[in-house]
């Protein structure tokens, strides 16, 4: 089983988790988080995220995600990465995690792509209801 590291900003990863526990049922094992706040010296944090990564890898591999591309999270995550082994994306928002929990016995390869798959498809503009719109009074 592929592992999950999540390293964002504050508070953002322990809440992706809890929101996909309630989703589904239980919180999943092998899924743990790393959060950066305007005090935290990257560099002092990069060992306790080197070791929760090893934590993680069972032998299948670990996938980090974290929020904002090129902020101070991404960039320690970017530490992390091996290529086959560790492997990141960017732009974690509930519905990617919830695929990549969801498919994370498959190859860690796969898990990515559905990850980014996953997060894409879970950004779209929702429908205008027809009727019982609270906003319009109606």
């Amino acid at each position: 089983m592929v592992g999950i590291l999540i390293v964002a900003h504050g508070t953002l990863g322990e809440s992706l988790i809890h929101c996909a526990s309630q989703m589904l049922g239980t919180r999943p094992l092998n899924l743990m988080q790393v959060g950066v706040t305007i005090h935290d010296d990257p560099q002092q944090m990069l060992p306790q995220a080197v070791k929760l990564v090893r934590q993680l890898d069972q032998g299948d591999g670990v996938l980090v995600l974290t929020d904002v591309y090129g902020a101070t999270p991404s960039n320690l995550a970017s530490k992390l990465l091996i290529p086959g082994r560790v492997e990141g994306v960017a732009g974690v928002n509930l519905p990617m995690l919830v695929r990549a929990l969801t498919y994370r016995k498959e190859p860690l390869d796969v898990v990515v792509r559905k990850a980014v798959s996953g997060g894409i498809e879970g950004v779209t503009q929702m429908p205008v209801a027809s009727r019982g719109n609270a906003a319009a009074g109606s």
